[in-house]
């Protein structure tokens, strides 16, 4: 199977959804989302299992998605130690399409089998940017 480069497939994916007449943000440009996550060591397989394999697939399928990833903190650099040990991170096209994706009843479905995982489920941090 042929691989393609991360850039080739976001640019792809996102002259699909230009060809599908998905709405963008007036600016044309994708806003991002991050979670800042706490995830207890015995329960890290389980929600990068459920990360992988139920969440992103289902992902995939939406209107304005463009890329989704779980990273994990390797060591904070700078400033004070928080009892963060990984962000997931979504660009969409429109904070619009990232709204109907969340009000969706496959999100309702999927991003409980992540967040069950946190130690927290009740004030994680959840931070939207728009790219400038």
């Amino acid at each position: 199977m042929k691989r393609i480069n991360r850039r080739t497939h976001v640019k792809l994916l996102a002259a699909g959804a230009v060809a599908s007449g998905a709405s963008q943000a007036a600016d044309g440009k994708p806003i991002q989302l991050f979670v800042e996550m706490e995830v207890a060591p015995s329960r890290e397989k389980e929600m990068l299992d459920n990360f992988h394999n139920i969440f992103v697939p289902e992902a995939r399928k939406h209107p304005g998605y463009i890329s989704v990833k779980m990273l994990r903190l390797r060591k904070v650099l700078q400033g004070p130690a928080q009892p963060i040990n990984y962000r997931f991170e979504l660009i969409y096209e429109s904070e619009e399409l990232r709204q109907k994706w969340i009000a969706s009843p496959e999100h309702q479905k999927v991003w409980p089998t992540v967040e069950r995982t946190l130690n927290s489920t009740k004030d994680y941090p959840v931070l939207l940017y728009d790219e400038v």
